[in-house]
């Protein structure tokens, strides 16, 4: 008889177990994804987020107020992934930082643009007027190579995607040009002749990039470098989670929410 309820009470702890076990490896699924973002203008990630619900994947979005948080809140674990950056941004992060933080999937280009409130043309830009540009090394050099594109200055070719204003070898206007936080180029408007402004930043400033800025960025064979990219730590590149919210981000009705909200100012890539 003792033997017998022994089995039992084997039995017994061997199904608690077993649905301890059930139960703990269901849980990561069941776990809210925090994506990481920059701004608030956040309509298609929204949009996202909602289709994930209907196939019981819980995600949420973290909002970070410049570029320099993003990156470090997911490397130190505090968000899953993150979606505000291009992909030389992220190269240059890991450079510096030791980090090993890795894209998982394409999304969209925003060109970078040159606006103003005094301006309706780059033609109008005089001698010895200031023009904003971000102060972070691969956005900076965008905006150094927009303003060269713009046939403003000129840069030293040998740089190639990240020249700095010690590398302009002729501006013949004798432009003074200042570097500030991508945050701020929007809002020194009313101190400088023009700012070079980040897409996002210029939407969460009320501007519509296609229709606003006085000079747009040209997308071409050179523009891969500034894709726009989902990124996670390596170690979790592969996570079956994380490639459902890819799969719901890269699809059709996405694009008609992207086209829609940017007013045609962000293009998506994943489809080219």
């Amino acid at each position: 008889m003792k033997q017998f309820k022994k089995r039992i009470l084997s039995v017994g702890l061997f199904l608690v177990g077993a649905v301890l076990v059930a139960c703990g490896a269901g849980a990561e699924e069941n776990e809210t994804v925090r994506i990481g973002v920059v701004g608030e203008d956040n309509e298609v990630w929204d949009f996202v987020i909602e289709k994930l619900e209907d196939e019981g994947i819980s995600a949420k979005l973290v909002k970070f107020t410049d570029y320099t948080q993003p990156n470090n809140a997911l490397a130190e674990g505090e968000i899953e992934l993150n979606s505000f950056q291009h992909k030389l941004f992220l190269e240059s992060f890991n450079e510096d930082n030791g980090t090993d933080l890795v894209p998982i999937a394409d999304t969209y280009i925003a060109p970078l643009g040159i606006y103003s409130d005094k301006i309706t043309s780059v033609d109008e830009i005089e001698e010895n007027d200031t023009i904003a540009i971000p102060n972070d090394v691969t956005n900076g050099g965008r905006a150094l190579l927009l303003l060269q594109t713009a046939g403003l200055i000129t840069v030293d070719p040998d740089t190639g995607t990240t020249p700095t204003v010690n590398d302009v070898t002729d501006n013949p206007l004798n432009l003074e040009i200042e570097e500030l936080d991508a945050s701020q180029t929007a809002r020194a408007l009313q101190d400088v002749k023009a700012s070079v402004i980040n897409s996002g930043m210029a939407v969460d400033y009320g501007f519509v990039p296609t229709e606003d800025s006085v000079f747009l960025e040209p997308v071409n064979d050179d523009s891969d470098p500034y894709v726009n990219i989902i990124v996670a730590r390596a170690e979790d590149a592969d996570n079956e989670i994380y490639q459902k919210i890819i799969d719901a981000f890269q699809a059709e009705d996405t694009i008609e929410v992207l086209k829609e909200t940017s007013k045609g100012s962000s293009i998506p890539v994943w489809n080219q």
